[in-house]
């Protein structure tokens, strides 16, 4: 996963903070849009494991603090729920101009609600995830009851909210007025995903239900059983992350999977505005090498001689299994840790030659079982027999055909 900090101004001119997370092994197939709940903030460890989720799964994400929350500049006060959609619709064209346009949208509570408000202004949206939403903006007065007369009568107040206060003024609750959650769904037009758990205390399930129906199809409903309103239990919100990345994969445009056929076992294939990403198949299994950064790479996959390494150390632990299983003696657990460089050999006659160096693997046996000292040794005589190995040692040649 890459993390970078990312600024762009709403419809006031004001700087809004966020966090863009990429994959870590390849290039985003699809951008998604993250909404936070109320009052939170795009820090908060559900936001980060679901973004984690999905970036898990190819995608990028963009998770960022509504005006006047956060690091986002603008006073909260002065804020309100039409406002937070804007701040989505925003948010999009940032990703559109600087990126590429969003296709997924996914929000949480009230962020969910918005989400809907938001996508069906947003033409490069094709899905929806809501997690623990309300089916109608005005419920946050509920959340606010405690200051709802002070705000009726004095214009606004001060309301404390899980831990901290907040000035509501009536402009916020005379906006949510106006907002009718199932008249958008209904007419959204866009693959809707609504999550929630019955054990909600905060926003019923009943929310579920009625933005279910009133949606069309095509519309899902996953139950987070034994969630909270918050998803404060990691694995629920990583649960929910790699189910919305899952469910997605049908409505969002997808790479095609990569297509090499040979009558060889293994294949690299590089396009040449891959950089040095290299799509492999090896034998029936599709991987990916790559070289590091420092040298012009992505770092998206191993380097070629970590993969000589790779096999190397999985050739070694092999060997020894097989042996030691013949042979009946108690070894538990193998590893093999391979390192590869150039050092000089140790008899060379003019070491400052770079041509003295030779190629070096580096490795060390880790054998966890009880062995006795005889046996160790025998095993670790073996390690140097596998194929691998004598091949690394023998004499090899390489054919190559160009093939039209």
């Amino acid at each position: 996963m890459s993390l970078s900090k990312v600024t762009f101004t709403n419809t006031e001119g004001q700087t809004l903070s966020g966090r863009l997370e990429l994959p870590a092994d390849q290039h985003p197939h699809n951008f998604v849009l993250f909404a936070h709940c109320f009052t939170c903030n795009k820090n908060l460890g559900a936001v980060r494991n679901i973004s984690r989720g999905l970036t898990s799964q190819g995608f990028a994400v963009l998770r960022f603090d509504f005006t006047g929350l956060g690091e986002s500049e603008g006073d909260f006060a002065d804020t309100n729920f039409s406002g937070n959609v804007e701040d989505l619709v925003v948010a999009a064209d940032f990703l559109k101009k600087e990126y590429r346009a969003p296709t997924l949208l996914v929000g949480h509570s009230l962020g969910g609600a918005a989400a809907i408000f938001a996508a069906a202004q947003i033409d490069s949206i094709k899905a929806v995830a809501t997690i623990g939403a309300p089916s109608n903006p005005k419920h946050v007065k509920h959340l606010l009851k405690s200051g709802i007369e002070e705000i009726e009568t004095n214009g606004k107040a001060v309301v404390n909210l899980s831990g901290r206060d907040f000035t509501i003024k009536k402009q916020f609750l005379d906006d949510l007025e106006t907002k009718s959650l199932p008249e958008v769904a209904q007419n959204l037009n866009k693959a809707l995903l609504v999550m929630h758990s019955p054990q909600d205390t905060t926003v019923a399930i009943k929310n579920a239900e009625e933005i279910y129906v009133a949606a069309r199809h095509p519309k899902s409903f996953v139950t987070l059983d034994g969630a909270d309103h918050l998803l404060m239990q990691k694995g629920d919100s990583i649960y929910a992350g790699k189910v919305i990345a899952g469910w997605s994969s049908r409505y969002v445009d997808l790479p095609e999977e990569p297509k090499i056929s040979s009558k060889h076992h293994v294949v690299a294939s590089l396009h040449g505005g891959e950089g040095y990403t290299t799509q492999m198949k090896v034998g029936n299994h599709y991987m990916v090498a790559d070289e590091p950064e420092s040298v012009g790479g992505n770092d998206f996959g191993p380097s070629p001689y970590e993969f000589v390494s790779a096999g190397l150390s999985a050739c070694t632990a092999m060997t020894i299994k097989m042996y030691v299983a013949r042979k009946g003696w108690d070894l538990q657990n193998i590893e093999v840790h391979t390192s590869y460089g150039k050092i000089h050999a140790v008899d060379c006659e003019n070491c400052e030659d770079p041509t003295a160096k030779i190629d070096t693997f580096e490795r060390e046996i880790k054998l966890e079982g009880n062995l006795d000292e005889k046996q160790i040794a025998r095993i670790l005589q073996i390690a140097d027999k596998c194929p691998v190995h004598r091949t690394l040692h023998s004499e090899t040649q390489v054919i190559t055909t160009l093939v039209q």
